[in-house]
């Protein structure tokens, strides 16, 4: 699944922070790690446990120490991955959620996806609307607009009210 975790991510993003200097190319990236890294274990593992994202998040604050512009652009990973875990709805699975705290070992489950089955139709279709929307208001119908999207990961700032 790609465009349910992009969509969700981006429009979550754009709704909390509303801030056009954001790195929404890196929010998706970030939404989307987690199931890229769980898919070569084979099942639920780092990726899906809280862990894997708080890791992400203390290695991009360490190692943005003293370059705050390096930590603003970075940190949409983090929030990305946390994002997945939201709208995976990976909080529900205990064991790999909370692993290590939960015991067991990792790859005992299979990816939520997985699990999903059809309702990953479902699940893509509101993700695709939802990057339509996204599409249309922040004017990447423009050229101009699209390319610095795609350069940048930043939004026109006299779009974004």
């Amino acid at each position: 699944m790609v465009l349910w975790f992009a969509g969700t991510a981006v429009l979550t993003v754009w709704l909390v922070f509303r801030d056009p200097a954001f790195d929404y190319r890196l929010v998706i990236v970030g939404a989307l790690l987690p199931d890229v890294i769980d898919a070569a274990f084979g099942g639920s593992a780092l990726g899906h446990s809280v862990l894997g994202s708080v890791v992400l998040l203390g290695v991009v604050m360490v190692v943005t120490i003293g370059r705050r512009s390096l930590r603003r652009h970075l940190i949409a990973l983090p929030i990305g991955t946390f994002l997945h875990l939201v709208f995976d709805g990976a909080f529900t699975r205990t064991q790999s959620f909370w692993w290590p705290l939960a015991g067991g070992s990792l790859a005992e489950e299979q990816l939520p996806v997985v699990e999903r089955g059809p309702w990953n139709l479902v699940l893509e279709l509101l993700g695709l609307g939802i990057l339509v929307w996204a599409w249309q208001r922040f004017g990447l119908r423009d050229p101009a607009r699209r390319r610095r999207f795609l350069r940048t990961g930043r939004l026109d700032p006299t779009l974004v009210a």
